[in-house]
């Protein structure tokens, strides 16, 4: 069973107008609902591809059971620790005459401390059947830094491989907790971020530190391929005429777990990535004839 766990959910509530006005009343054609986070996310496509998937974390309040219901008509199961503030909402406005998006993001809920620890204790009875743990995303209000650096100890007590999708200083408290692999948080809107490959650049001395601080290994993205950082070396995976889009982050990351888990070699961990993210579209979904069909066409090089 994998795991994913996050913390900082959304209800991503979509309108659609014929158009829209500034300061005027706007008459709403088309409403939207969809459960948000990197997490929920990273769950929803390995369960496309049948893997044994709970979906973690916190939730709260009406917008949390609308997350909750989702997923479960997406056929992802759930074990959220329950929080007594509001899950955030993402409003997103769409005028249908220019195609222009308008997005209003709530603030994140407090998390108490009772309810943190509520959540080392759901969190810990999971680790007890899992295969891997995904910890993902951003952190709530009221969670320490250090909130994946426990999770990922947690996790090593019960001999459970974590993939680390995170970015400031929730990565850096987590990194020397050893997790398996991390995927630095999107480098065009985090500064701590690892961006783009190649010897000798900034990217690459990153990555090492990480694997030096603790990591198993790092993965970085970028919009030509991916490559990944070890110890003991460093592939590069890329797919001729394919750019996958920023969107299909999620997927890249679902792409390296059954690998983590399953102990593959790199060059199929990469492979099954990068063909993984290139065959989603931006909400997610993920075309399996066209998986297939770009797996056999992603060149992995050391």
């Amino acid at each position: 069973m994998i795991v994913t766990v996050t913390l900082n959910p959304a209800l991503r509530v979509g309108y659609e107008a014929e158009r829209v006005s500034r300061g005027a009343a706007n008459q709403v054609s088309r409403v939207s609902y969809r459960a948000g986070g990197r997490g929920l996310a990273v769950a929803k496509v390995l369960h496309t591809f049948g893997h044994e998937v709970v979906a973690a974390g916190l939730v709260g309040g009406s917008s949390g059971e609308v997350i909750r219901d989702e997923l479960a008509r997406a056929g992802v199961a759930t074990q959220f620790t329950r929080i007594t503030g509001e899950s955030r909402r993402v409003l997103e406005i769409t005028d249908a005459a220019d195609g222009t998006v308008t997005t209003f993001g709530e603030p994140a809920p407090y998390i108490t401390t009772e309810e943190l620890g509520r959540l080392a204790a759901d969190y810990r009875a999971l680790m007890a059947d899992a295969t891997a743990a995904v910890l993902c995303g951003s952190l709530p209000d009221g969670l320490p830094a250090e909130t994946y650096g426990s999770l990922a100890s947690y996790a090593a007590e019960a001999g459970v491989p974590v993939v680390l999708d995170a970015s400031g200083s929730a990565l850096r408290h987590a990194v020397s907790r050893r997790p398996a692999l991390v995927i630095p948080g999107d480098p065009a809107g985090d500064p701590a971020a690892v961006a783009v490959p190649g010897p000798g650049t900034p990217a690459a001395d990153g990555a090492a530190a990480l694997v030096a601080g603790g990591a198993g290994a790092v993965a970085i993205l970028s919009d030509g391929g991916v490559r990944a950082v070890t110890a003991a070396g460093e592939w590069r995976a890329e797919l001729a005429g394919q750019h996958p889009r920023r969107a299909s982050r999620d997927a890249m990351v679902a792409g390296f777990v059954p690998g983590i888990a399953l102990s593959w070699s790199w060059p199929d961990t990469l492979a099954h990535a990068m063909a993984l993210a290139a065959s989603s579209d931006p909400a997610g979904d993920v075309d399996l004839d066209a998986y297939e069909r770009l797996l056999p066409m992603v060149t992995v090089s050391p």
